[in-house]
């Protein structure tokens, strides 16, 4: 379980199209936040596991779907990728996005 590539680095302002494939053989998703809010979601994700994300920051994917994300990055910093799917992110689907 992992993303590919799971390190990016982009400038404030910049729009950057995230374009997914699950190339797996179960469903995943991937969730843009910051690390604090992504873990805090990811608490949540433990007590509702079947909670579905289809928001301008998240998607979910079935075995061999695609999709995208098209997100404008507006402040500088450190931001988190995750798939929230209870066991996921601690099985090594993160990354880390430095926006400079």
């Amino acid at each position: 379980m992992l993303f590919q590539p799971d390190k990016l680095t982009v400038r404030a302002g910049e729009q950057v199209r995230f374009l997914l494939r699950n190339n797996g053989k179960i469903e995943h998703e991937l969730v843009v936040a910051t690390i604090e809010d992504n873990l805090r979601h990811m608490k949540a994700m433990e007590a509702n596991p079947d909670m579905h994300h289809e928001e301008p920051n998240a998607r979910r994917l079935q075995p061999k779907q695609t999709g995208e994300i098209l997100w404008r990055f507006t402040k500088a910093g450190t931001f988190d990728f995750s798939c929230l799917i209870p066991g996921h992110r601690d099985a090594g689907m993160f990354g880390t996005i430095l926006v400079e």
